[in-house]
């Protein structure tokens, strides 16, 4: 009997592509589009969100011509209480949060994948560019194929478990090799747009959607230098990242960027460029993808500190309290708090967790 996995399909190349290549394969292939966006954000018909209604049509004319059965998925409260409020209770907190990170974690691997083996499902697929190896009795995390596409970083807080149970059909391949097959399954989506924004702020004006969804206020405070002097008044901390240079409405004759954001007293602290650079910082709810910290306490590895950037070398400590410290080679810019930075040893992925705490001016 044929093992049955359901696909997570949004209606874009890589997901239904993914369906494709499993029923080619000999799966059991069910589609599922999940419902997210809450009620209060308007799916406009012509949106390329993957809760838009275009998207739920792409993806069931998908299922159609591939001739599997397709499902729509309402998961609008799990999304609004583990990737929304979390979302605006960050910003708010002064943090600079990824939901997609969240998302992954929560929904597509946590709620949906639950929702599939209940539904006597092997595994669940999504459209992801990474791959995983078995080895053994354990599952590795890898890079996709195609490093411009590679999407592991966001994938780090998968476990055991859940890295059992998942596959990542367009892992071996690069993007254009993805919309190639598209042309060859006859998929009216093949050249379709990748999206780019948060999912759930169509129009990426996050700063409105705190205040009108999230209920965040704009409480203004001060803006201070490094050594406590203030400069000026800010519009509120949510809008505000570090590294940020224009927006500030300053004029002080140099140019001034936002090193720290300081919720606790409502303050926005602000330097020179160098000022935004430093080398050490901790990482809290870190997660092994191994199911446990390596063996040695301390040892070399690359880090991503943010999604797109550049695997640096640094130095690796694992904390008694479970925090994992890191030590960069060399400094590097706008090290931001609510971040994740995920700790790869080549192609793999060991592990990663959210930026607490950065030490400043190093």
């Amino acid at each position: 009997m044929a093992e049955k996995v359901m696909v997570a399909m949004s209606g874009g190349v890589d997901s239904s592509v993914s369906a494709a290549l499993l029923k080619e394969e000999g799966y059991d292939v069910t589609g599922i589009t999940i419902k997210l966006w809450p009620k209060y954000i308007d799916p406009v018909e012509d949106s390329s969100g993957c809760c838009s209604l275009a998207a739920v049509e792409d993806a069931r004319r998908v299922a159609q011509m591939l001739d599997i059965p397709y499902y729509v998925l309402n998961m609008q409260k799990d999304f609004q209480e583990q990737v929304i409020d979390k979302f605006a209770n960050e910003y708010i907190l002064g943090r600079t949060p990824n939901p997609c990170i969240e998302c992954n974690r929560s929904i597509k691997f946590g709620s949906l994948l639950e929702k599939a083996i209940n539904l006597g499902m092997d595994y669940v697929a999504t459209g992801h560019y990474a791959r995983i190896v078995r080895d053994g009795d354990r599952s590795r995390l890898f890079r996709g194929k195609d490093v411009d596409k590679d999407q592991s970083y966001a994938l780090y807080a998968l476990d055991q478990a859940a890295l059992e149970r998942t596959l990542f059909p367009v892992g071996e391949y690069r993007k254009e090799e993805i919309r190639d097959l598209a042309h060859q399954y006859g998929l009216k989506i093949a050249n379709k747009p990748d999206s780019q924004e948060i999912c759930f702020i169509p129009d990426n004006n996050y700063k409105e959607f705190l205040t009108t969804h999230a209920g965040a206020s704009q409480t203004p405070g001060d803006i201070v230098d490094t050594q406590g002097n203030v400069l000026g008044r800010h519009t509120g901390i949510f809008n505000y990242t570090v590294g940020q240079r224009k927006g500030l409405g300053l004029a002080v004759g140099e140019p001034l960027y936002v090193v720290d954001i300081n919720a606790r007293d409502n303050t926005i602290v602000v330097g020179k460029n160098l000022d935004v650079f430093s080398s050490e910082f901790t990482v809290a709810d870190f997660n092994w993808v191994a199911g446990s910290a390596p063996s040695k306490d301390s040892f070399d590895a690359q880090v991503m500190i943010r999604y797109n950037a550049q695997p640096r070398p640094a130095r690796i400590t694992v904390l008694t309290d479970g925090t994992v410290r890191i030590e960069f080679d060399q400094a590097q810019r706008a090290i931001t708090p609510g971040q994740s930075a995920v700790v790869y040893q080549g192609d793999e992925v060991l592990g990663g967790g959210i930026i607490w705490e950065r030490s400043l001016g190093n």
